[in-house]
């Protein structure tokens, strides 16, 4: 499918608070979070001009020493992405992101394609490998073949949004030809990649329509831009990507309390020039995260953003 961000343009959107508990992401009010302010939230974020709003992904998380801060609560990613559909107008509905091998592809091409229909065009599938070895364990699948499983998965996924009859021969999976509709409003929803090992960059350049850093610090993001782009000239010349880039967390104004010492913060200007190397780098679709206190001062400060911060990022 291509780029879906508009050329030469910085854009930006958020991850979704409440749906996901995990103790090292979440704010301190979110877990007593009821639904309406989920609600509110991504009503914020649609009125602010987000482009995206993201929901990520995990299905039964055993608890351990690797998974102790991650808590068990995360919302069903395609219920919660349609639900905020019904209450949102504009703003794309992110998978951030789908762990592939979970799910047969026919699922995910139906799930997405279901979703996109009843947006009227806003789903965009963020797929990853997945990292919780204990999670796989669960869901009887091989967590050393994840990578090649997500692979075949995309490969799979993407025949069925773009023809309404699909069949798919690989190594673990076989079927077809076989229908589903709805279709996708375009013919195809994007599949953005998720993931910063070398093998997640290199799933970009070969198969993704965009990509989902995960924990790459600025330092690092020039090398990272600079492979996909090597490997994208090598194997698919002239692909159109949507690159993300996560700057640190932000609070739009005075914050009067803890925000973290590495925070974005003050006024709109210097905010927005710390953003804009994103685009020097040459990434075109901010994921950021604001800091908050409740609901309604996150509601308030997507408003901020959206006023004081966004028109000067382009």
């Amino acid at each position: 499918m291509g780029s879906i961000v508009p050329a030469g343009q910085l854009v930006w959107g958020t991850q979704m608070p409440i749906q996901m508990h995990s103790l090292s992401r979440r704010e301190e009010w979110e877990p007593a979070a009821p639904v309406r302010e989920l609600v509110a939230v991504a009503k914020a974020a649609d009125d602010a001009g987000a482009f995206f709003v993201g929901v990520c992904d995990h299905v039964a998380l055993p608890y351990d020493a690797y998974t102790e801060k991650m808590s068990p609560t995360w919302y069903d990613t395609v219920a919660t992405l349609g639900y905020l559909a019904a209450h949102t107008d504009h703003v794309r509905l992110l998978a951030s992101v789908v762990i592939a091998a979970y799910r047969h592809p026919l699922v995910i091409s139906k799930a997405f394609s279901t979703l996109d229909h009843l947006s009227e065009g806003r789903a965009v599938l963020g797929v990853g490998a997945g990292h919780v070895a204990g999670e796989f364990a669960a869901l009887g699948v091989d967590f050393a073949k994840r990578g090649e499983i997500t692979d075949e998965t995309i490969d799979a996924v993407r025949g069925a949004f773009q023809n309404e009859y699909s069949e798919h021969h690989g190594a673990h999976f076989d079927y077809g030809p076989v229908g589903q509709g709805p279709r996708p409003v375009a013919g195809d929803v994007p599949i953005w990649i998720g993931g910063s090992s070398k093998p997640a960059l290199r799933r970009v350049a070969e198969r993704g329509d965009g990509w989902i850093p995960q924990g790459t610090p600025r330092a690092e993001m020039r090398a990272c831009v600079d492979y996909i782009h090597a490997h994208r000239d090598k194997t698919r010349p002239g692909a159109a990507l949507d690159l993300g880039f996560f700057p640190e967390n932000i609070y739009v104004g005075r914050a009067g309390w803890d925000i973290g010492p590495t925070a974005l913060t003050g006024d709109p200007e210097p905010i927005a020039e710390s953003l804009r190397e994103a685009s020097d780098l040459g990434c075109n679709a901010l994921h950021i995260r604001l800091r908050s206190r409740s609901a309604s001062e996150l509601c308030d400060q997507l408003a901020a953003f959206g006023r004081d911060v966004a028109p000067l990022l382009n």
